[in-house]
């Protein structure tokens, strides 16, 4: 299988983020770019992660797990895709620096995701407004009453509408991402990833009961 360039995916973290709504992601993207890899020695990777932070200070995650960041909000390499994910969220919707860098990053990434909670900062970047999106199913009444110019959804485990991708809660950020890997780099390729994390997944939004 031929492939293009390699595309940045970009995770920010914050103290309290969800570890699953990072770690998901990051472990379906490194995984299809190590398999990629295995296939075509020669060709680059599909995908390079970056987690991405305030600072270079470790992060708190939920629940006390450190995480060292690997770029800053002022550093970090020109990015295909933005993840944003959830957990205690809310300190973070107050800060300007991070609403605008969110509206920065939504005009120059190719696509723009965000998984749980992480949905109600991008919509507090204004950069949902008049689409589609979901969020964990406990925080859908909320998101939907704070940014009633968004069509909010509690259906499937994510919503694909185009260059914005959200989806539900924790778990769900893994099968986005295999949806992901499906779209930019093949589903031969979401396939083996799921079967590499023996993970049960098909390319199909049909969510779970909820």
């Amino acid at each position: 299988m031929s492939r293009s360039a390699t595309r940045t995916v970009g995770i920010y973290l914050y103290d309290g983020v969800e570890v699953l709504d990072f770690a998901g992601p990051f472990e379906v993207f490194s995984t299809a770019s190590r398999l990629a890899q295995r296939e075509a020695p020669e060709a680059p990777v599909p995908f390079r992660v970056a987690t991405i932070a305030r600072s270079k200070a470790p992060v708190s995650a939920r629940a006390g797990l450190q995480v060292l960041p690997m770029h800053t909000l002022v550093d970090h390499p020109p990015l295909a895709l933005l993840i944003v994910p959830g957990g205690v969220d809310a300190p973070e919707r107050g800060r300007d620096d991070l609403r605008d860098w969110i509206a920065r990053q939504a005009s120059r990434v190719e696509i723009l995701a965000s998984v749980c909670t992480g949905a109600f900062l991008l919509a507090g970047a204004g950069v949902l407004d008049g689409r589609e999106v979901t969020t964990h199913w406990e925080d859908v009444a909320e998101l939907a009453a704070l940014f009633p110019a968004l069509a909010v959804r509690d259906t499937g485990r994510w919503i694909d509408d185009g260059e914005v991708i959200t989806s539900a809660g924790i778990s769900a950020g893994i099968e986005m991402s295999l949806h992901l890997v499906s779209r930019l780099a093949g589903r031969e390729l979401s396939i083996a990833t799921a079967r590499q994390m023996d993970f049960q997944w098909r390319d199909a939004n049909d969510g779970a009961p909820r």
